[in-house]
């Protein structure tokens, strides 16, 4: 059973072992993981019960007014094709119902599966320091 929480209460780093950040050269630890999402202004969790494996995440940075920005989501591989992630993006989106604006960087493979959920393609312009890409101090 999947139950959705955005509440880090007692979540370690343990339980971020996902694996998550498939594919990437320099993931960032389970540990800093957890950092992250602590960092984030809204976070969303699948876990796995019994066991509270975390099975997905969603997170957003806002300005707490007007703007959000989902920097990511990630389901297990395992886990995939389960609506997992329509779901947690859907919780993220109830949080998130007051904004203005709420954007998300993506891959053009990517965009059929926001557009589902009300979000639309749009031009945007990035920075990447992928030598910081585990975020590391």
């Amino acid at each position: 059973m999947i139950e959705y929480t955005s509440d880090l209460d007692g979540i370690t780093a343990d339980q971020l072992e996902g694996p998550f950040f498939a594919g990437w050269p320099d993931p960032p630890t389970p540990r800093r993981h957890l950092d992250i999402l602590a960092g984030s202004d809204h976070v969303v969790l699948a876990l796995h019960q019994p066991g509270g494996r975390v099975v997905g995440f969603v997170n957003a940075i806002t300005d707490g007014t007007f703007m959000a920005f989902v920097p990511l989501l990630e389901v297990v591989a395992d886990y995939q094709g389960r609506g997992i992630g329509s779901e947690l993006v859907r919780h993220l989106l109830d949080r998130l119902a007051g904004y203005y604006a709420v954007d998300a960087m993506c891959d053009p493979d990517v965009q059929p599966f926001y557009r589902h959920l009300g979000l639309v393609p749009a031009t945007g312009v990035m920075l990447r320091n992928y030598d910081r890409q585990s975020a590391q101090p």
